[in-house]
């Protein structure tokens, strides 16, 4: 089951954001900034670094979750920020074992006869797989015979830049579902720990009134891009 948590974050990291700011146009001293600034001037700060666009000292504020339940489709998306780290669940290494799980897209999921033919192969799939073993061939071939649908657990370290970015890729209704729902996760979280922040994250309908896309009848494009 796909599963989304934080497992970590920078202590603080709206104020962090805030100093950083605040201290390319200060003579006071990092720990001066520090004590002095108050939740009014954070807020205030924090608004004008995202209108005005002075993202970079977003780069201060680290954020890394746990993402279990996930397929090999959608981590081959996820590497591709490729301002980020990943730690992922080796298939070399690792036996699957029982039986197989994996992601089925909503799509899918949603037709009857489509889902009992996928459901078949991914059983077949397992049963190849279980087999190889049994003969004697390496995890790390016979992992070949699994589907780009089997389930991984990653990890993923990114700054709240490109926490920025990703969310506008990925909370895109053009954004493939299982990315996309593990993106409003994310988004939900962080949310929680920086709502000055992210208030402003989004798709980038919302974040910037454009829809590189244009799909008129999207939802999202008719409230942010139709003025």
């Amino acid at each position: 089951m796909l599963n989304v948590m934080l497992l970590s974050h920078t202590p603080q990291p709206e104020k962090k954001i805030a100093v950083a700011a605040r201290l390319c146009y200060s003579k006071l001293t990092v720990s001066q900034l520090n004590e002095k600034l108050d939740d009014d001037t954070i807020k205030r700060l924090l608004q004008a670094v995202i209108e005005r666009g002075h993202h970079s000292v977003l780069e201060h504020a680290i954020f890394t979750f746990g993402i279990d339940g996930v397929s090999r489709v959608c981590t081959h998306q996820l590497v591709r920020h490729r301002v980020a780290s990943f730690a992922q669940q080796s298939q070399r290494y690792v036996k699957m074992k029982g039986e197989l799980d994996y992601y089925t897209p909503v799509l899918i999921k949603r037709h009857e006869k489509a889902n009992a033919i996928y459901e078949d192969i991914m059983k077949k799939t397992k049963e190849a797989y279980d087999k190889m073993l049994e003969l004697g061939i390496d995890k790390e071939d016979a992992r070949y015979a699994l589907p780009s649908s089997t389930a991984s657990n990653i990890i993923v370290t990114m700054n709240v830049r490109e926490l920025f970015h990703f969310l506008e890729l990925r909370m895109c209704q053009r954004a493939q579902d299982e990315i996309r729902i593990i993106a409003y996760k994310m988004y939900n979280i962080l949310k929680e720990v920086c709502p000055i922040i992210f208030q402003y994250a989004g798709p980038t309908c919302k974040t910037s009134g454009i829809c590189k896309d244009e799909v008129e009848e999207c939802v999202f494009y008719k409230k942010y891009c139709k003025r």
